[in-house]
């Protein structure tokens, strides 16, 4: 039996994944699940289930080493951007595989302003942006970008997700947002951002906003290559999460992905988000994905980390991937009594 240690197992996507998991149609396996909540989905769906400090905290890797031997842990899979800041500098000292990137890439890949300029540097598309420090630094290059003629957008240059993104845009309505809106609208005024931003200490990107179709490339990459991939759109979003998306074939977006995947030197999963031909986040984790069938990613990583399956067989199954093959996500729930 094969024992996996998954991270962030409270995540949005960490059912889909643990059951991913198990239905790999080879063996059974053992989960064992861990994050900073009891309360995380987890811990109904593992075989087993251990509190961890927080990602962000540095005894975190110290947790998961006691838990590989206490739990006899053939592979861990760190699910969350928050889990890799600490961990990936000490991926060598685990006894099993880790599925995660080394420190470098995640520094860069966190890092929005390096990932942006490296883009630039490579040839592959990314947004005009300006690299600022506080509310007079986001008003001037929002200026300098063309607002209020057109939106701009804003985030912090070390974000997760959708997290502290906006909008600046001058034609929003908002007593339409207040009255209409769930909270936490993400368009709003320049102005309004000024007057809620500190002065300094703060780094942020301020941005063009793009407007074409969303599509990210998912995959697992070997430091300088693409393994495998499936590139999929991104057609529905519900509280920063893609909740809709379909599988298509996209070779503009691969051949940028493999450059990317190169300079970065990414490895294990990644997840590289684009707008049009402009890349505007990589994720060096594993991410949201499409699972097929024959073509279950999580698993084919596994044996991938376990010597079972080499690259070289990994890649003779990309065309397996179904463009068309179609995603829809939506809320479930377990009942249970404490």
């Amino acid at each position: 039996m094969t024992t996996i240690l998954v991270t962030a197992c409270g995540a949005p996507g960490a059912a889909r994944l643990l059951r991913a998991l198990r239905d790999n149609g080879e063996r059974e396996v053992r989960l064992v699940g861990v994050d900073m909540s009891e309360r995380a989905i987890g811990s109904h769906l593992c075989d087993a289930f251990h509190l961890v400090p927080p990602g962000a905290d540095p005894t975190f890797p110290d947790a998961l080493l006691a838990l590989v031997e206490q739990e006899a842990v053939d592979v861990v899979l760190p699910e969350s951007s928050h889990d890799l800041r600490h961990l990936a500098p000490r991926r060598g000292e685990f006894p099993v595989p880790v599925m995660i990137c080394g420190p470098d890439a995640e520094r860069r890949s966190n890092d929005k302003a390096e990932t942006f300029g490296a883009m630039k540097r490579i040839g592959v598309g990314a947004p005009e942006f300006h690299r600022v420090t506080g509310a007079a630094g986001v008003e001037a290059a929002a200026r300098e970008l063309g607002y209020p003629d057109r939106p701009v957008c804003f985030k912090p240059v070390f974000s997760s997700g959708s997290r502290g993104f906006r909008v600046l845009d001058p034609s929003v309505d908002r007593t339409h947002q207040l009255l209409n809106e769930r909270p936490g609208a993400l368009a709003m005024r320049l102005e309004e951002a000024v007057e809620l931003l500190p002065e300094d200490g703060l780094d942020l990107l301020v941005m063009e906003f793009l407007t074409e179709p969303e599509r990210t490339v998912d995959g697992l990459a070997d430091g300088s290559r693409i393994v495998l991939q499936a590139t999929r759109t991104r057609e529905s979003v519900r509280c920063g999460l893609g909740m809709f998306f379909v599988t298509l074939d996209a070779p503009e977006l691969v051949e940028a992905s493999e450059r990317v995947v190169e300079d970065f030197g990414l490895e294990w999963f990644f997840s590289i988000q684009f707008m049009g031909e402009k890349v505007i986040e990589i994720n060096p984790r594993i991410s949201t994905m499409m699972i097929q069938e024959d073509f279950n990613l999580p698993w084919l990583a596994v044996k991938r980390a376990l010597g079972e399956a080499s690259d070289d067989e990994l890649r003779g199954l990309q065309g397996r991937v179904r463009p068309g093959h179609t995603v829809l996500r939506f809320f479930e729930q377990v009942e249970f009594d404490p």
